[in-house]
């Protein structure tokens, strides 16, 4: 039979229960295999429930003590309940220097005791007792979590100013910068918001034009990596240029908002307004426009377009590219039956095939073709040359050489770009 002895307002912090007759103090911390939260529990003694009644302060450091010893029982290990019972009495009944010396020599969960209220001054210098005096029930999460990320970033040598701090939490970057950026100007202290508008007007006047379009060979909301990377170089340097007393932490973040937004345009555009966005060739060579084509890949799936249709072929292509690109299926062709004449889209070699048809195939004669190989820059190279294969079929795709027939020549030529890179 188990019956709650002594519980305070949070749900968190450890609860005192008397099981069979024992008093023990049980708490929630990590979770099991299957992500359910596992609870640990160990025994103490009528002192030290008096302790935890009356004093907060030293219940919560208690709790600091042994979520450690929690975090190695891990997903399915037991609570080393000694360790834990040899925390008792050093923590709740000593002295409170005795207490400072002991935090010296275990390891204990300082974030807890920040979301507590912790004096994060006087925890740096470890007078853990002092720093409780103020301590508070209810748990503030934001203020541990603005502490470690202050600390990781005085782990890189980093440090910010008043401007920066506002610009990362303008982005919603302060606290991690793993996220994904997005604009808050309420989180901003109101007399440094204008400076901050400052910074991100200069980073939106440097990417202004510029757009980051799609790149399917990588699924149907990827993005071009070369775009982002220009987009991004672009702005940093603008920043840097217009406000140079802004740290790395707070120029990158300005930069990853300006593409992350671009990023989101492009993925909400049509297909064929993402193509018109991509720009035509000038110079399409001879030959005529496409009127039907069919659409393969490596894995045997097939698709038809004719002009009478509602989209572009090049929309179309592309859609079923995002549609069945993945690591293992590489291979695109395009291919017009009637003219006999096709490309083949090697995404995996930044390469491409062009293939004529010379002889049709009769009786047990096999056809004839003639296949000519090119090297291709990036997605937006791929983009370059379907729009003109549709537009102007193999003749078309003549400025985009150049071509070569010879395999091993063609080889050595992928060679020595890859290791130029």
């Amino acid at each position: 039979m188990r019956d709650i002895v002594f519980t305070r307002q949070s749900g968190w912090i450890p609860k005192v229960i008397r099981e069979d007759g024992e008093l023990k103090l049980t708490l929630g911390a990590g979770a099991d295999a299957n992500h359910e939260p596992r609870t640990f529990t160990f025994s103490i003694t009528e002192a030290h429930l008096a302790v935890i009644r009356k004093d907060l302060a030293r219940h919560l450091l208690l709790w600091s003590a042994v979520l450690p010893l929690c975090d190695a029982a891990g997903t399915r290990g037991r609570l080393d309940e000694n360790a834990a019972v040899a925390f008792l009495d050093p923590i709740l009944l000593a002295a409170p220097a005795d207490v400072d010396a002991f935090f010296q020599r275990i390891r204990w969960d300082r974030s807890r005791l920040i979301a507590h209220g912790a004096d994060i001054g006087l925890l740096e210098r470890g007078q853990v007792c002092a720093a409780m005096r103020g301590a508070t029930e209810t748990s503030n999460g934001k203020r541990a979590q603005e502490y470690h990320a202050v600390r990781r970033r005085a782990e890189r040598g980093t440090v910010l100013g008043p401007l920066d701090a506002a610009v990362l939490r303008y982005t919603g970057q302060y606290l991690h910068g793993a996220t994904v950026p997005r604009r808050m100007p309420d989180a901003v202290d109101p007399a440094l918001l204008p400076e901050v508008m400052r910074v991100i007007a200069t980073a939106e006047h440097a990417c202004a034009g510029m757009r980051i379009g799609r790149d399917p060979r990588r699924g149907k909301r990827a993005t071009d990596k070369r775009d982002w990377n220009r987009m991004e170089a672009t702005v940093e340097a603008a920043v840097r240029r217009a406000h140079p007393e802004l740290v790395d932490d707070a120029v990158r973040t300005v930069s990853f908002l300006m593409c992350s937004e671009a990023a989101d345009r492009s993925r909400g555009t049509p297909l064929e307004d993402d193509e018109d966005a991509a720009g035509h060739d000038a110079d399409l060579g001879g030959g005529a426009r496409k009127t039907a084509l069919t659409f393969t890949d490596d894995k045997g799936a097939e698709k038809k377009w004719v002009q009478d249709g509602p989209r572009t072929a090049a929309a179309e292509f592309w859609e079923f590219v995002g549609d069945r690109s993945s690591a293992d299926n590489e291979v695109f062709t395009i291919e017009d039956e009637e003219k006999g004449e096709g490309i083949q889209l090697h995404f995996y070699a930044d390469s491409v095939a062009r293939v004529t048809t010379l002889r049709e195939g009769e009786g047990r004669r096999e056809p004839e073709y003639r296949v000519e190989y090119s090297l291709v820059d990036g997605i937006g190279g791929y983009r370059s040359l379907v729009r003109a294969f549709v537009r102007g079929g193999c003749a078309g795709l003549e400025p985009h050489g150049p071509w070569m027939t010879d395999v091993a020549e063609f080889e050595r030529a992928r060679r020595r770009r890859r290791d130029a890179r």
